[in-house]
């Protein structure tokens, strides 16, 4: 393999730096790196690592694009709302580098596929936002020995770490457990700077540059955050735990685990759509009441006509109005407060209580 006239041009200021070269840059042009998900990391990433010369970048992501994506997902533009990920962020990368080759798997990462996915690739960075996935994850790179690029966001903090390395921790060694379904927000419940996903996804493919050329010191061992309202970063010493139960001396994780998302105690919970919803509204009988558990900074930007404000962080201090002798339709954002608020409010005697699939972001979409 060798360097064409054209990605001699491309990437001649690579070329001049000793530590890379055109060795270094020949290592990108083989590198197979897989990104799981296309969201605010997965968009620094993809643009980055393309222009870099990567040679081929997988893209796993099932999600399609949304209007709520657009204020930190960069690779996605506004009339790519409604497309999968994958292909509108395949369709960027091969215009800011058509020396690449983009595979994309639009499908969930889960315990049945993810082995098959990863092992065709070097390197694996995390771009997800949800426990269950960042758990998968990480066991499938262990098991398959592949290195895996850590990020996370929420809020105004952002980690990095490299996990999997040899003599190195992984993401159990430092969180044996994911937290409960529900117990911690997500980022469309709680909020996220816009920049910060790329902050933290240009330190991620920083690293994926590092190991795939390497040079430097990476992230091993040590958990990076930054916290975007100080502009300040800060470093926590990971140790490789012989305990572990993936990674350790004697693991009792041998196959990978299906970790339950906040959404699926929804099999134990009476739910109803969007879509059955907007029915029920236009009928209008009064034989029921639709309640919102949200902030009310939420409620101020969007709220559904005829609901009752009800924030979860205050239920348990106002809940005693709602009544039980009508049908209760309770909705939060995506539908994880909502899950807990019906869970409170049984403790309460209410057996009447209805979540909403999806909450106000699956409203929307079908405004």
């Amino acid at each position: 393999m060798e360097l064409s006239d054209e990605e001699l041009k491309r990437y001649g200021r690579h070329l001049i730096l000793p530590e890379i070269g055109k060795a270094g840059q020949l290592k990108l042009k083989k590198a197979r790196v897989l990104l799981v998900g296309a969201g605010g990391l997965g968009s620094p990433l993809a643009i980055y690592l393309s222009a870099t010369g990567v040679g081929t970048i997988g893209l796993a992501d099932f999600d399609q694009v949304d209007f709520s994506n657009l204020h930190r997902q960069v690779i996605h533009y506004t009339d790519d709302v409604g497309k999968p990920k994958v292909q509108s962020a395949k369709e960027k990368m091969a215009r800011i580098n058509p020396e690449i080759e983009v595979k994309t798997h639009p499908t969930a990462i889960n315990a049945s596929n993810a082995l098959s996915i990863i092992k065709n690739y070097d390197i694996v960075i995390d771009g997800t936002d949800n426990f269950p996935a960042r758990y998968l994850i990480n066991d499938a790179c262990i098991f398959l020995n592949k290195p895996n690029i850590f990020g996370a966001v929420f809020r105004f903090e952002g980690q990095c770490s490299v996990f999997g390395l040899q003599s190195g921790p992984c993401y159990r060694c430092f969180f044996q457990e994911p937290p409960p379904p529900g117990e911690v927000p997500s980022c469309a419940e709680a909020g996220v700077l816009g920049i910060l996903p790329g902050i933290i996804g240009l330190l991620q493919a920083n690293e994926a540059i590092k190991l795939i050329c390497g040079i430097g010191e990476p992230l091993k061992g040590r958990l990076l955050l930054f916290d975007a309202l100080k502009t300040q970063f800060r470093e926590v010493k990971i140790k490789k735990d012989p305990a572990c139960a993936v990674c350790g001396n004697n693991p009792t994780i041998t196959k990978l685990i299906d970790y339950p998302h906040a959404c699926s105690d929804q099999q134990t919970i009476a739910s109803i759509t969007v879509d059955e919803l907007k029915k029920t509204l236009k009928q209008n009988r009064g034989n029921f009441i639709l309640v919102d558990v949200r902030e009310p900074k939420e409620w101020d930007i969007s709220r559904i006509k005829g609901a009752v404000l009800k924030p979860l962080s205050t239920l348990e201090h106002n809940y005693q109005d709602i009544p039980k002798d009508k049908q209760v339709y309770v909705h939060c954002q995506m539908g994880e407060r909502s899950l807990k608020a019906i869970q409170f409010l049984k403790t309460k005697g209410y057996n009447n209580c209805v979540c909403v699939e999806g909450g106000m972001n699956a409203w929307e979409k079908k405004a």
